[in-house]
């Protein structure tokens, strides 16, 4: 009998010391979980202003050099990561991305499956179209009927199937102007931070926006998994280089001053 008590009593202690393992793993922070790793990855696209690469091949833009003074006074490296961004939410929960950090709409939907920091940057939707027929494009109800492009997943994707039934979800933004500049669509939806870098100029010159129509404005902001304690933690920083004047310093190189939200 007492040789069966002492068993009971040693299967009692192994369970309990596997209960409180498991319960330590599972109550580890996100923090903890990205400063341990020493990186942070943050998911994006490549476009203009934001994220994209310079002449030498280095990732640069507004976001690139936002994650990286965020990180360097977390005391971690930032890194990189190009996703497809209709999968965004997936790879944040698979840990394969730590962040969303890429001109990422706030969202009611969006808050359901993730936590956002504070916003960050002013935004809004507009219409591109081809120059020559920009002029037609007075009102939203000028869209209508006619064909869109727009990021598979983004808010433009949304605000175009408010303008027109037939729209075409592309892989990035770049690829709905692209749409538009050969005509496959007659107009592609994207983020003005985008077009004003871009359209009308360069391989974009015959393309326009059309000011005429003017859609709900929205907030940038930082997604993280959903009871991240990496929230507070970078918006403690945010907080630090908004007074500091770091980050409006950031916003002026790329012409975005005039667009923090502070």
């Amino acid at each position: 009998m007492k040789k069966i008590l002492i068993a009971l009593v040693a299967v009692l202690i192994i369970v309990t010391a596997s209960v409180s393992l498991v319960a330590c793993n599972n109550s580890k922070s996100d923090y903890e979980y990205i400063k341990n790793k020493g990186t942070l990855v943050c998911g994006i696209t490549l476009y203009e202003p934001m994220n994209y690469a310079d002449d030498e091949g280095e990732m640069t833009g507004f976001d690139t050099e936002f994650a990286q003074a965020v990180c360097e006074k977390l005391g971690i490296e930032a890194k990189f990561q190009v996703i497809k961004w209709s999968s965004k939410e997936t790879e944040l929960n698979s840990k394969y991305i730590d962040c969303i950090w890429n001109g990422f709409t706030v969202t009611e939907e969006r808050k359901q499956n993730l936590d956002f920091s504070q916003s960050y940057l002013s935004n809004k939707q507009c219409v591109v179209t081809k120059a020559d027929a920009v002029a037609t494009y007075t009102s939203a109800a000028a869209c209508a009927g006619k064909r869109a492009a727009a990021e598979q997943g983004s808010a433009g994707e949304t605000a175009a199937n408010e303008l027109t039934t037939t729209v075409t979800a592309v892989a990035a933004q770049m690829t709905a102007l692209t749409e538009v500049k050969s005509g496959n669509v007659d107009f592609a939806v994207v983020d003005i931070v985008l077009a004003n870098q871009i359209v009308g100029s360069g391989d974009y010159a015959n393309l326009a926006i059309a000011t005429g129509i003017d859609l709900a404005g929205e907030e940038y902001a930082i997604g993280f998994r959903k009871g991240s304690d990496m929230v507070e933690k970078v918006n403690a920083v945010i907080k630090e280089l908004l007074e500091s004047g770091k980050l409006e310093e950031i916003a002026t190189k790329y012409g975005l001053q005039g667009q923090l939200v502070k």
